[in-house]
Formats: C-alpha cells, sequence, structure tokens
C-alpha cells in the first residue's frame, strides 16, 4: 500500500491526488490509522496548494460515505434541502421549512446547533416547551409524508469524517480554505440524502464568510460539488451586514417567526425568506421561480404555512400552546434598555459581535456542551439606516442577571456608530446573484 507520506508530499508538490488516494485517505482516517500529526499536514498542503474540481467533488463523496447515509424514497415528491452558512439574528429555517411544505414540497431537514456568534436552529426549536429534535427515522419520514414538515438534529453518524477534519481545522489554522469549508458543509447536506439542495450562502461582517468575493467562490464551488454529485443544487448569496430581523436569541427568534409566519411585514428577514422559500418550491415542483414567489406569498397570506408550523411543533410533541399564545414564552430575570448617546443615523459596524454580545446574554454558548438560556438575547428596535435621536431606544438585552446585560451592553455598543450622515447603500445587495 502507497505510504501516507508518499501522498502528503504529492500534494504538497501541486500535484493531483487520484480517486483510490483520496478515499484511502478519509476510510484510514476515520478508521484511526493515520495520526492526526499526518493529516495535518495534508490539510496544510491542501490550503497551500488547492484542490482541482475533480478533487474536491471525490473529497466531498468520501465524506459523505464515511457514515450513515439517509434514504429518504420513502418520502413521496421531490425532497429539497436547505443550507445556510449562518449569521446573527437567522431563523429562516423556522419560517422557509413551513412556506414550503404548506406548497407541497416535503421538507426532510436536519439542522444543528449554535456555536459561536450564530444561533442554531435546533436550540431555537428547543425553546418550545416539550418540542423533540432526536427522532428515530422511522418517526422523522412519517411526519414528513404526513405533515410535509419535520426539523430534527444531525446524528453523529452522518459524515464522522467532517467531525473529526472539523476539529483538527480548528486547531491548525485551516478553518479559513475555502475547498475545505464547501468539502465539510456539502458531505453533511450530500448525506441527508435529498434530491435537490439549496444553499444560502451569507456574506457581510455578521457572516462566515466576510468578503462577498469570497462568499461567491465558495458558493460556487459547493455548487459544483452537488451537481457533480448528481444532486441539483443551486446557491443564493444573501447579506449578513445587519442581525436578520430584530431579534437575535433561542426563544425570542421562535416568536419573531410566529409573527411572520402569521404575516407580519418583518421587510428584510421576509424578503429573503420568501426568495429562498421560492427557490426551493422552484426546485420541487419543477415551475418557474415567479410562479413560486407567488405560492409561497399565498402560503403566508392564507394562513397555511403558520398552520404547517403548528402541526409540526404538536407532531414532534412541543406544547403548541406557546406558538398559538407566544406571551407564555419565559422571559429573561432582567431586562436592559439600550439607547442613543447621541443623535444620528444608526450603522451596524460589527454585526458577528452583536451576535458575541447575545453570547455574553446566556443565548450562545462559546463550547459545544455549554448550557444556554432560551429567553436571553436581544430585540433591536432600530435597523440600519435608521435615525435616533438621542435618548431612543436602539435595542432591548435580555438576560439573568445584571452583570450579564452590562457586559452584553458593552459589547453592544461597541458595534453599532451614530453617523450624522445615513448609511450608503450597502455593497451587499440584501438578495445577491443566484448560482446555478
Amino acid at each position: 500500500m502507497e505510504r501516507f507520506v508518499d501522498i502528503i508530499n504529492k500534494k504538497r508538490l501541486g500535484k493531483q491526488l487520484s480517486d483510490s488516494e483520496i478515499d484511502l485517505m478519509i476510510a484510514e482516517y476515520v478508521n484511526g490509522n493515520i495520526p492526526d500529526y499526518q493529516m495535518s499536514a495534508m490539510l496544510m498542503a491542501i490550503c497551500f496548494q488547492g484542490l482541482t474540481e475533480g478533487e474536491l467533488t471525490r473529497l466531498t463523496l468520501a465524506m459523505r460515505d464515511s457514515g450513515e447515509t439517509l434514504d429518504l424514497s420513502s418520502i413521496n415528491g421531490i425532497k429539497v434541502d436547505k443550507h445556510s452558512t449562518g449569521g446573527v439574528g437567522d431563523k429562516t429555517t423556522l419560517i422557509i421549512g413551513p412556506i414550503v411544505a404548506a406548497c407541497g414540497v416535503p421538507v426532510a431537514k436536519m439542522s444543528g446547533r449554535g456555536l459561536g456568534f450564530t444561533g442554531g436552529t435546533i436550540d431555537k426549536l428547543e425553546s418550545i416547551p416539550g418540542l423533540k429534535t432526536s427522532l428515530d427515522n422511522g418517526i422523522f419520514f412519517k411526519n414528513v409524508n404526513e405533515l410535509g414538515l419535520c426539523v430534527v438534529g444531525q446524528t453523529a453518524d452522518l459524515a464522522p469524517a467532517d467531525k473529526l477534519l472539523y476539529a483538527l481545522r480548528d486547531v491548525t489554522a485551516t478553518v479559513q480554505c475555502i475547498e475545505l469549508i464547501a468539502s465539510s458543509i456539502m458531505s453533511k447536506k450530500l448525506a441527508a440524502g435529498a434530491d435537490k439542495i439549496l444553499l444560502d450562502v451569507t456574506t457581510g461582517s455578521g457572516a462566515f464568510m466576510t468578503d462577498p468575493t469570497d462568499a461567491r467562490l465558495l458558493a460556487e464551488k459547493m455548487v459544483r460539488i452537488g451537481n457533480n454529485a448528481g444532486k441539483q443544487t443551486i446557491a443564493q448569496i444573501t447579506s449578513m451586514d445587519e442581525p436578520l430581523g430584530f431579534a437575535i436569541g433561542n426563544n425570542l427568534e421562535v416568536k419573531e417567526a410566529i409573527r411572520a409566519l402569521r404575516g407580519e411585514n418583518i421587510s428584510d428577514l421576509m424578503e429573503v425568506c420568501y426568495t429562498l422559500a421560492s427557490h426551493m418550491i422552484s426546485l420541487g415542483k419543477e415551475i418557474p421561480y415567479e410562479e413560486a414567489r407567488k405560492l409561497a406569498e399565498e402560503a403566508i397570506s392564507s394562513g397555511r404555512a403558520f398552520d404547517v408550523f403548528v402541526k409540526m411543533v404538536e407532531a414532534q410533541g412541543g406544547d403548541t400552546n406557546y406558538i398559538l399564545n407566544p406571551e407564555l414564552f419565559e422571559t429573561a430575570a432582567v431586562s436592559h434598555e439600550f439607547r442613543a448617546e447621541n443623535s444620528g443615523y444608526l450603522t451596524f459596524t460589527n454585526t458577528a459581535g452583536i451576535g458575541v454580545a447575545a453570547g455574553l446574554l446566556g443565548a450562545g454558548r462559546s463550547k459545544k456542551d455549554d448550557p444556554i438560556d432560551m429567553s436571553a438575547g436581544i430585540v433591536l428596535t432600530k435597523k440600519n439606516k435608521d435615525f435616533c435621536q438621542k435618548g431612543d431606544l436602539i435595542a432591548t438585552l435580555y438576560g439573568k442577571t445584571s452583570d450579564q446585560c452590562q457586559s452584553g451592553a458593552k459589547k453592544f455598543g461597541e458595534c453599532i456608530a451614530l453617523s450624522p450622515k445615513p448609511l450608503s447603500d450597502n455593497k451587499i445587495a440584501l438578495i445577491g446573484d443566484v448560482i446555478i
């Protein structure tokens, strides 16, 4: 058998790895036969030399096949999955899933927990009392067939190679490599078994990919991986230069999603949700985007999307009284009003930092096992370009203690500015290009 050190050297010299070498690398690493120090060297070689499209696709497929792959064939219809690269206040899955399901496209969604400044869909759902996100596949498939929608947590058996590699990347300064990001995301999406995939690639000061050029490159690579793997894949670039919507924090975001599903026009949030949902409906029903957009808007105006959400919560053990009466949700013990110290136009200068502020309040975690406070977070009153008089309320912060609120407020204040002139048009449009 070829020595792994020779495969490392081959990539170090910029040569293309064969399919068998890539398959061997992933299989042997997952089996514990390749030590971390050698795989670290390979990851750094990939960072410097890159991967061809063929190498990247093969790496992703090898990672996909390193564990369980879901077979969704027992679910009727064309299954469309959606992945967002995340951001601050991103509660889109809670809104898009019900819209798409209400339009007859099944959504069998596996989502993750939050880590760092980005919130996790599973954490948000688990802020609904009683709701279970760990279901066996039989119930998962049954719920999708009967209701059109089920959202569960990712299993440990899904693409285990990605989990191992990510932990290694985190301590070897290779997290930012676009090829490794693309293979990480797409290995899990392909393992999840959907027929078609929509990617929401966020960019801006609150996104993982802060530079729009890098975000587009990542989107293009992921789309090619998906299509090369036989799954029709498209990507939508969206802005994360300010928090999405007004609520940041787990049950705060659920309450905002409920208002959106009930028809409240939260303009930036709903434009993103309608756009992404319309792409999913277009893929699933194989109809033009414009027709899908009308269906998406009608699903909200008719109340059908809200009804789907209520039924999904009930089917997963959640107490629907909280959905029908959001005022029942737990409220934080302490609140703090953040007001303008002078007059001016509001600019969010560091949206990721606002996510960190929510974490200081108890809404997020710095380590995967950290507990979170479901009622903690931030509710904005003002958004980018809004004029604030001195003393105007900009945001309300929620936490368990006054110390938490003071820490969160200090960080929040570092992430905004009040300027005499309004913010010029964002360099990144709210909705950017569609990549096919």
